[in-house]
Protein backbone atom coordinates (compact mmCIF):
# COMPACT_ATOMS: atom_id res chain seq x y z
CA UNK A 1 0.00 0.00 0.00
CA UNK A 2 1.18 3.48 -0.78
CA UNK A 3 1.64 5.59 2.12
CA UNK A 4 -0.19 9.62 1.52
CA UNK A 5 2.63 12.22 1.25
CA UNK A 6 3.52 13.94 5.22
CA UNK A 7 1.42 16.91 3.43
CA UNK A 8 -1.61 15.74 2.09
CA UNK A 9 -1.79 13.29 5.63
CA UNK A 10 -1.03 16.78 7.45
CA UNK A 11 -3.84 18.65 5.44
CA UNK A 12 -6.38 15.67 5.92
CA UNK A 13 -5.96 15.56 9.79
CA UNK A 14 -6.60 19.23 9.80
CA UNK A 15 -9.76 19.76 7.95
CA UNK A 16 -10.94 16.44 10.01
CA UNK A 17 -10.21 18.77 12.96
CA UNK A 18 -11.58 21.97 11.77
CA UNK A 19 -14.96 19.78 11.01
CA UNK A 20 -15.05 19.34 14.49
CA UNK A 21 -15.41 22.81 16.07
CA UNK A 22 -18.88 23.23 15.50
CA UNK A 23 -19.43 19.96 17.95
CA UNK A 24 -17.21 20.83 20.55
CA UNK A 25 -18.82 24.42 20.27
CA UNK A 26 -22.46 22.69 21.86
CA UNK A 27 -20.41 21.03 25.07
CA UNK A 28 -20.65 23.31 28.02
CA UNK A 29 -17.41 23.77 30.07
CA UNK A 30 -19.14 21.20 33.06
CA UNK A 31 -19.10 18.64 29.83
CA UNK A 32 -15.52 19.96 28.91
CA UNK A 33 -14.73 19.55 32.99
CA UNK A 34 -15.96 16.06 32.97
CA UNK A 35 -13.92 14.18 30.10
CA UNK A 36 -11.16 16.02 31.22
CA UNK A 37 -11.61 13.89 34.54
CA UNK A 38 -12.23 10.70 32.39
CA UNK A 39 -8.66 11.34 30.48
CA UNK A 40 -6.71 11.94 33.60
CA UNK A 41 -8.07 8.67 35.26
CA UNK A 42 -7.63 6.59 32.02
CA UNK A 43 -3.96 8.02 31.70
CA UNK A 44 -3.38 6.79 35.15
CA UNK A 45 -4.90 3.40 35.07
CA UNK A 46 -2.90 3.13 31.40
CA UNK A 47 0.28 3.62 33.16
CA UNK A 48 1.84 -0.08 31.70
CA UNK A 49 1.05 0.71 28.40
CA UNK A 50 2.20 3.96 27.78
CA UNK A 51 5.67 2.66 29.60
CA UNK A 52 5.83 -0.60 27.52
CA UNK A 53 5.53 2.06 24.51
CA UNK A 54 8.64 4.29 26.51
CA UNK A 55 10.88 1.32 26.64
CA UNK A 56 10.31 1.01 22.87
CA UNK A 57 11.24 4.58 22.30
CA UNK A 58 14.20 3.70 24.33
CA UNK A 59 14.88 0.54 22.74
CA UNK A 60 15.29 2.61 19.05
CA UNK A 61 18.23 5.04 20.26
CA UNK A 62 21.28 4.10 17.86
CA UNK A 63 23.76 1.44 19.86
CA UNK A 64 26.46 3.26 17.81
CA UNK A 65 26.05 6.52 19.80
CA UNK A 66 28.79 7.39 21.83
CA UNK A 67 28.35 6.54 25.65
CA UNK A 68 27.81 9.89 26.85
CA UNK A 69 25.56 11.01 23.94
CA UNK A 70 23.61 7.23 24.59
CA UNK A 71 23.43 8.21 28.57
CA UNK A 72 21.86 11.55 28.11
CA UNK A 73 19.31 10.52 25.49
CA UNK A 74 18.11 7.82 27.70
CA UNK A 75 17.98 10.22 30.37
CA UNK A 76 16.10 12.72 28.45
CA UNK A 77 13.56 9.74 26.47
CA UNK A 78 12.70 7.89 29.93
CA UNK A 79 9.75 7.88 31.83
CA UNK A 80 8.62 6.72 34.96
CA UNK A 81 5.35 6.64 37.09
CA UNK A 82 5.69 9.67 38.99
CA UNK A 83 6.58 11.63 35.25
CA UNK A 84 3.03 10.19 34.40
CA UNK A 85 1.06 11.14 37.39
CA UNK A 86 2.88 14.61 37.23
CA UNK A 87 0.73 14.90 34.18
CA UNK A 88 -2.78 13.59 35.25
CA UNK A 89 -2.07 15.95 38.34
CA UNK A 90 -1.59 18.83 35.40
CA UNK A 91 -4.66 17.68 33.55
CA UNK A 92 -7.34 16.92 36.63
CA UNK A 93 -6.02 20.40 37.78
CA UNK A 94 -6.99 21.94 34.39
CA UNK A 95 -10.37 20.47 34.76
CA UNK A 96 -10.89 22.28 37.62
CA UNK A 97 -9.76 25.70 36.47
CA UNK A 98 -12.68 27.91 35.15
CA UNK A 99 -14.10 27.67 31.97
CA UNK A 100 -12.93 30.60 30.16
CA UNK A 101 -15.15 31.35 27.12
CA UNK A 102 -18.69 32.46 27.83
CA UNK A 103 -17.19 35.65 29.58
CA UNK A 104 -18.84 38.60 28.83
CA UNK A 105 -15.92 41.77 29.40
CA UNK A 106 -18.62 44.36 27.90
CA UNK A 107 -22.04 45.12 27.26
CA UNK A 108 -23.99 48.30 26.01
CA UNK A 109 -26.82 49.19 24.48
CA UNK A 110 -26.69 51.46 21.25
CA UNK A 111 -28.98 54.20 20.30
CA UNK A 112 -31.27 52.89 18.22
CA UNK A 113 -31.72 49.80 21.13
CA UNK A 114 -29.24 46.75 19.74
CA UNK A 115 -27.60 45.14 23.02
CA UNK A 116 -24.27 44.53 22.37
CA UNK A 117 -21.81 42.58 23.77
CA UNK A 118 -18.40 41.65 23.76
CA UNK A 119 -18.08 37.35 24.64
CA UNK A 120 -15.00 35.27 25.23
CA UNK A 121 -15.28 32.79 22.82
CA UNK A 122 -12.47 29.69 21.52
CA UNK A 123 -9.53 30.63 19.26
CA UNK A 124 -11.04 27.29 16.66
CA UNK A 125 -8.23 24.91 15.97
CA UNK A 126 -4.68 25.51 17.53
CA UNK A 127 -1.85 23.29 15.64
CA UNK A 128 0.95 22.35 18.87
CA UNK A 129 4.36 21.59 17.15
CA UNK A 130 6.65 20.21 19.64
CA UNK A 131 10.22 18.46 19.73
CA UNK A 132 9.69 17.38 23.63
CA UNK A 133 7.81 14.56 24.99
CA UNK A 134 4.33 13.45 26.12
CA UNK A 135 4.04 16.10 28.81
CA UNK A 136 3.43 18.82 26.07
CA UNK A 137 0.99 16.33 24.50
CA UNK A 138 -1.12 15.86 27.65
CA UNK A 139 -1.05 19.45 28.29
CA UNK A 140 -1.64 21.01 24.56
CA UNK A 141 -4.65 18.32 24.86
CA UNK A 142 -5.78 19.15 27.94
CA UNK A 143 -5.62 22.73 27.66
CA UNK A 144 -6.99 23.07 24.43
CA UNK A 145 -10.24 21.09 25.50
CA UNK A 146 -10.70 23.44 28.63
CA UNK A 147 -10.50 26.69 26.97
CA UNK A 148 -13.00 25.20 24.09
CA UNK A 149 -9.86 24.46 21.16
CA UNK A 150 -9.55 21.94 18.92
CA UNK A 151 -6.29 20.37 18.90
CA UNK A 152 -3.48 19.12 16.87
CA UNK A 153 -0.26 18.00 18.47
CA UNK A 154 2.49 17.09 16.80
CA UNK A 155 5.17 15.44 19.19
CA UNK A 156 9.02 14.85 19.80
CA UNK A 157 10.29 12.27 17.30
CA UNK A 158 11.99 10.56 19.79
CA UNK A 159 9.35 10.04 21.84
CA UNK A 160 6.97 8.86 18.99
CA UNK A 161 5.63 5.68 20.55
CA UNK A 162 5.16 7.28 23.87
CA UNK A 163 3.91 10.18 22.42
CA UNK A 164 1.62 7.87 20.24
CA UNK A 165 0.28 5.85 23.29
CA UNK A 166 -0.73 8.64 25.73
CA UNK A 167 -2.52 10.70 22.62
CA UNK A 168 -4.26 7.53 21.95
CA UNK A 169 -5.43 7.01 25.77
CA UNK A 170 -6.64 10.70 26.11
CA UNK A 171 -8.27 10.72 22.96
CA UNK A 172 -10.33 7.74 23.45
CA UNK A 173 -11.06 8.41 27.52
CA UNK A 174 -12.48 12.28 25.31
CA UNK A 175 -15.13 10.67 23.03
CA UNK A 176 -16.41 7.96 25.15
CA UNK A 177 -17.89 11.05 27.30
CA UNK A 178 -18.94 13.12 24.35
CA UNK A 179 -15.83 14.83 22.88
CA UNK A 180 -16.62 15.14 19.46
CA UNK A 181 -14.04 12.96 16.97
CA UNK A 182 -11.13 14.67 15.74
CA UNK A 183 -11.53 17.42 18.47
CA UNK A 184 -7.82 16.34 19.68
CA UNK A 185 -6.04 15.00 16.88
CA UNK A 186 -2.20 13.50 16.94
CA UNK A 187 0.00 13.79 14.01
CA UNK A 188 0.60 9.68 14.04
CA UNK A 189 3.53 10.28 11.95
CA UNK A 190 7.79 10.84 12.68
CA UNK A 191 8.61 12.67 9.58
CA UNK A 192 10.25 15.51 10.05
CA UNK A 193 9.93 16.83 6.45
CA UNK A 194 6.70 18.78 5.88
CA UNK A 195 5.54 19.30 9.72
CA UNK A 196 5.30 23.08 9.35
CA UNK A 197 2.68 22.51 6.77
CA UNK A 198 0.08 22.48 9.60
CA UNK A 199 1.65 26.41 10.07
CA UNK A 200 0.07 27.01 6.73
CA UNK A 201 -2.86 25.67 6.74
CA UNK A 202 -4.34 29.09 6.57
CA UNK A 203 -8.40 28.20 5.80
CA UNK A 204 -8.56 25.35 8.70
CA UNK A 205 -5.46 26.01 11.30
CA UNK A 206 -6.39 29.24 13.20
CA UNK A 207 -3.25 29.41 15.49
CA UNK A 208 0.04 27.46 16.11
CA UNK A 209 2.09 27.23 19.10
CA UNK A 210 5.67 26.38 18.80
CA UNK A 211 7.76 24.33 21.55
CA UNK A 212 10.91 23.12 20.99
CA UNK A 213 14.41 24.82 20.47
CA UNK A 214 15.18 28.23 18.32
CA UNK A 215 16.04 26.65 14.87
CA UNK A 216 11.85 25.29 14.89
CA UNK A 217 10.67 28.73 17.17
CA UNK A 218 12.27 30.61 13.73
CA UNK A 219 11.34 28.19 11.35
CA UNK A 220 7.66 28.64 12.05
CA UNK A 221 7.71 32.00 12.93
CA UNK A 222 9.33 32.85 9.12
CA UNK A 223 6.89 30.29 7.70
CA UNK A 224 3.49 30.19 9.51
CA UNK A 225 0.77 31.89 7.73
CA UNK A 226 -1.47 31.81 10.51
CA UNK A 227 -0.93 33.51 14.12
CA UNK A 228 1.94 32.25 15.94
CA UNK A 229 0.45 31.81 19.18
CA UNK A 230 3.29 31.37 21.65
CA UNK A 231 6.86 32.27 20.33
CA UNK A 232 8.91 31.88 22.94
CA UNK A 233 11.90 33.75 21.63
CA UNK A 234 13.68 36.76 22.67
CA UNK A 235 16.16 37.19 24.81
CA UNK A 236 16.71 37.45 28.65
CA UNK A 237 18.85 40.33 29.97
CA UNK A 238 19.63 41.56 33.84
CA UNK A 239 20.66 44.81 34.51
CA UNK A 240 22.53 45.68 37.91
CA UNK A 241 22.48 48.96 38.51
CA UNK A 242 24.45 51.33 40.51
CA UNK A 243 22.31 51.90 43.18
CA UNK A 244 21.61 47.97 43.32
CA UNK A 245 22.33 45.65 47.14
CA UNK A 246 24.80 43.11 45.86
CA UNK A 247 24.23 40.08 47.77
CA UNK A 248 20.65 40.87 46.20
CA UNK A 249 21.86 41.15 42.77
CA UNK A 250 23.97 37.73 42.73
CA UNK A 251 20.64 35.72 44.25
CA UNK A 252 19.03 37.35 41.47
CA UNK A 253 21.66 36.64 38.77
CA UNK A 254 22.37 32.84 40.11
CA UNK A 255 18.73 31.84 40.14
CA UNK A 256 18.07 33.55 36.61
CA UNK A 257 20.62 31.43 34.91
CA UNK A 258 21.30 28.28 36.89
CA UNK A 259 17.82 27.55 38.16
CA UNK A 260 16.97 26.00 34.91
CA UNK A 261 19.56 26.62 32.43
CA UNK A 262 17.77 25.22 29.04
CA UNK A 263 14.63 27.59 29.76
CA UNK A 264 13.63 30.15 27.73
CA UNK A 265 12.97 32.24 30.78
CA UNK A 266 16.37 31.91 31.86
CA UNK A 267 18.89 34.83 31.75
CA UNK A 268 20.97 35.12 28.64
CA UNK A 269 22.85 38.32 29.26
CA UNK A 270 24.06 40.04 32.57
CA UNK A 271 24.38 43.62 31.79
CA UNK A 272 26.40 45.55 35.12
CA UNK A 273 26.99 49.15 35.76
CA UNK A 274 30.27 49.68 35.46
CA UNK A 275 29.75 52.03 39.24
CA UNK A 276 29.14 48.63 40.97
CA UNK A 277 31.16 46.11 38.58
CA UNK A 278 34.25 46.01 41.01
CA UNK A 279 31.93 45.06 44.11
CA UNK A 280 29.98 42.65 42.41
CA UNK A 281 31.37 40.37 39.85
CA UNK A 282 34.73 39.23 41.47
CA UNK A 283 32.77 37.16 44.13
CA UNK A 284 29.58 36.30 41.61
CA UNK A 285 32.01 35.16 38.81
CA UNK A 286 34.01 32.90 41.02
CA UNK A 287 30.48 31.43 42.40
CA UNK A 288 29.05 31.10 38.75
CA UNK A 289 32.20 28.96 37.73
CA UNK A 290 33.44 27.01 40.58
CA UNK A 291 29.90 26.25 42.20
CA UNK A 292 28.21 26.18 39.02
CA UNK A 293 30.61 25.57 35.81
CA UNK A 294 28.70 28.28 34.49
CA UNK A 295 30.61 29.02 30.63
CA UNK A 296 31.20 33.37 30.71
CA UNK A 297 31.59 34.88 27.78
CA UNK A 298 32.72 38.69 28.59
CA UNK A 299 33.21 42.36 27.11
CA UNK A 300 36.29 43.82 27.21
CA UNK A 301 36.21 45.28 30.56
CA UNK A 302 34.91 41.89 32.31
CA UNK A 303 37.89 39.79 30.38
CA UNK A 304 40.32 42.28 32.21
CA UNK A 305 38.59 42.25 35.76
CA UNK A 306 38.67 38.60 35.69
CA UNK A 307 42.52 38.59 34.58
CA UNK A 308 43.80 40.74 37.73
CA UNK A 309 41.44 37.85 39.55
CA UNK A 310 43.43 34.58 41.38
CA UNK A 311 41.53 31.68 39.35
CA UNK A 312 43.84 29.00 39.58
CA UNK A 313 41.64 25.62 39.19
CA UNK A 314 39.19 27.92 37.60
CA UNK A 315 37.68 28.18 33.88
CA UNK A 316 38.32 31.04 32.56
CA UNK A 317 36.03 33.47 30.42
CA UNK A 318 36.03 34.07 26.81
CA UNK A 319 36.10 37.59 25.02
CA UNK A 320 32.48 38.12 23.72
CA UNK A 321 31.98 38.85 19.75
CA UNK A 322 29.05 40.96 18.22
CA UNK A 323 26.94 37.51 17.12
CA UNK A 324 27.50 36.27 21.24
CA UNK A 325 24.99 39.12 22.84
CA UNK A 326 22.08 37.82 19.94
CA UNK A 327 22.30 34.57 20.98
CA UNK A 328 19.22 32.84 22.86
CA UNK A 329 21.55 30.59 25.22
CA UNK A 330 19.43 27.97 27.05
CA UNK A 331 22.56 26.48 27.69
CA UNK A 332 25.19 26.90 31.22
CA UNK A 333 26.17 29.88 29.20
CA UNK A 334 26.39 33.43 30.45
CA UNK A 335 27.31 36.65 28.33
CA UNK A 336 28.51 39.72 30.68
CA UNK A 337 28.64 43.04 29.70
CA UNK A 338 29.89 46.19 31.72
CA UNK A 339 28.01 49.29 30.73
CA UNK A 340 28.52 52.85 31.29
CA UNK A 341 25.22 54.08 32.92
CA UNK A 342 21.48 53.16 32.74
CA UNK A 343 21.38 54.71 28.82
CA UNK A 344 23.81 52.35 27.62
CA UNK A 345 21.88 49.21 29.01
CA UNK A 346 18.43 49.85 27.83
CA UNK A 347 20.48 50.46 24.48
CA UNK A 348 21.64 46.91 24.59
CA UNK A 349 18.20 45.37 25.32
CA UNK A 350 16.94 47.34 22.73
CA UNK A 351 19.38 46.91 20.10
CA UNK A 352 17.98 42.64 20.55
CA UNK A 353 14.71 42.68 21.45
CA UNK A 354 11.56 42.61 21.28
CA UNK A 355 12.84 40.57 24.54
CA UNK A 356 11.19 37.64 26.11
CA UNK A 357 12.14 38.30 30.00
CA UNK A 358 14.15 41.36 31.31
CA UNK A 359 14.89 42.53 35.20
CA UNK A 360 16.75 45.11 36.35
CA UNK A 361 17.96 44.91 40.10
CA UNK A 362 18.22 48.41 41.59
CA UNK A 363 17.31 50.25 44.81
CA UNK A 364 16.12 53.58 42.86
CA UNK A 365 12.55 53.99 42.07
CA UNK A 366 12.86 56.26 39.34
CA UNK A 367 15.40 54.16 37.57
CA UNK A 368 13.09 50.92 38.30
CA UNK A 369 10.31 53.11 36.67
CA UNK A 370 12.17 54.44 33.65
CA UNK A 371 13.30 50.62 32.73
CA UNK A 372 9.63 49.41 33.14
CA UNK A 373 8.56 52.15 30.34
CA UNK A 374 11.33 51.56 28.06
CA UNK A 375 11.81 47.92 28.23
CA UNK A 376 10.08 45.95 25.11
CA UNK A 377 9.43 42.51 26.38
CA UNK A 378 7.26 40.20 26.94
CA UNK A 379 7.73 40.44 30.70
CA UNK A 380 9.93 43.33 32.71
CA UNK A 381 10.72 42.90 36.02
CA UNK A 382 11.99 44.58 38.90
CA UNK A 383 14.32 42.71 41.90
CA UNK A 384 13.37 39.78 40.92
CA UNK A 385 14.77 36.51 38.59
CA UNK A 386 13.60 35.84 35.00
CA UNK A 387 12.88 32.90 35.76
CA UNK A 388 9.26 33.85 37.85
CA UNK A 389 7.75 35.03 34.27
CA UNK A 390 5.45 31.92 33.79
CA UNK A 391 2.00 30.97 34.46
CA UNK A 392 1.86 29.28 37.39
CA UNK A 393 4.56 31.29 39.15
CA UNK A 394 2.57 34.78 38.35
CA UNK A 395 -0.73 33.20 39.52
CA UNK A 396 -2.02 33.32 36.24
CA UNK A 397 -2.23 29.55 35.83
CA UNK A 398 -0.94 27.06 33.84
CA UNK A 399 0.50 27.85 30.52
CA UNK A 400 0.91 26.51 27.27
CA UNK A 401 4.38 28.23 26.32
CA UNK A 402 4.86 32.56 26.43
CA UNK A 403 4.37 34.59 23.91
CA UNK A 404 6.69 37.21 23.42
CA UNK A 405 5.67 38.45 19.90
CA UNK A 406 3.62 41.74 20.04
CA UNK A 407 0.06 39.72 19.13
CA UNK A 408 -1.79 37.95 20.07
CA UNK A 409 -1.39 38.22 23.58
CA UNK A 410 2.05 38.69 25.64
CA UNK A 411 3.37 36.54 28.61
CA UNK A 412 1.90 33.39 29.65
CA UNK A 413 -0.14 31.67 27.19
CA UNK A 414 -2.88 30.29 29.58
CA UNK A 415 -6.35 29.01 29.70
CA UNK A 416 -7.66 32.74 28.79
CA UNK A 417 -4.70 33.46 26.09
CA UNK A 418 -6.43 30.73 24.12
CA UNK A 419 -9.27 32.97 23.80
CA UNK A 420 -10.31 35.57 21.76
CA UNK A 421 -13.54 38.24 21.87
CA UNK A 422 -16.28 38.53 19.61
CA UNK A 423 -19.23 40.68 19.47
CA UNK A 424 -22.53 39.36 20.20
CA UNK A 425 -25.97 41.55 19.42
CA UNK A 426 -29.60 41.41 19.93
CA UNK A 427 -32.01 43.65 18.23
CA UNK A 428 -35.73 43.60 17.24
CA UNK A 429 -35.38 44.57 13.95
CA UNK A 430 -33.02 47.56 14.00
CA UNK A 431 -31.52 48.23 10.38
CA UNK A 432 -28.62 50.09 8.61
CA UNK A 433 -30.41 53.81 8.06
CA UNK A 434 -31.06 54.97 5.39
CA UNK A 435 -32.94 52.00 4.46
CA UNK A 436 -32.61 51.01 0.55
CA UNK A 437 -35.63 51.74 -1.73
CA UNK A 438 -36.70 50.25 -4.44
CA UNK A 439 -35.39 51.62 -7.96
CA UNK A 440 -38.86 51.89 -9.78
CA UNK A 441 -40.35 53.81 -6.55
CA UNK A 442 -37.76 56.23 -6.93
CA UNK A 443 -38.37 56.87 -10.57
CA UNK A 444 -41.80 57.05 -9.67
CA UNK A 445 -41.10 59.57 -7.03
CA UNK A 446 -38.96 61.97 -9.88
CA UNK A 447 -41.71 61.73 -12.11
CA UNK A 448 -44.44 62.65 -9.78
CA UNK A 449 -45.93 65.91 -10.13
CA UNK A 450 -45.88 66.55 -6.33
CA UNK A 451 -41.90 66.27 -6.31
Amino acid sequence: MVEVPIKLHLQGLAKQANAATRALALMTGQERAVALEAMAERLETSMEDVLTANKRDLDAIPKEWGPDEYRKAREQISMTENTLLDMVAFIRKIAEEPDPTGEVSQGWLTQDGLHVHRVRVPIGVIAVISEYGPSVVAESMAMCLRSGNVCVVRGGKEWFWTNSTVARVLREAAEQHGVPQGALTFVDRPDREGVLELARLRNVVHGVVPRGKASLRKAVMEQSRVPVLGYDGGLCHVYVDKDADVPLAQGIVVNSKIQDPVATNAADTLLVHQAIARQLLPGLLRRLLSEFTVDLIGCPKTVSMMGIMAMTGHKGIRAATDEDWEHKRQSPELGIKIVNNLDEGLTHIAAYGPGHTDTIVTRRYETAMRFVREVDSGSVLVNASTRLHSGPQMDLGEELGINTSHFHVRGPLTLRSLTTEKHVGFGNGQLRQPHPVPQAYQDAMMLSSKF
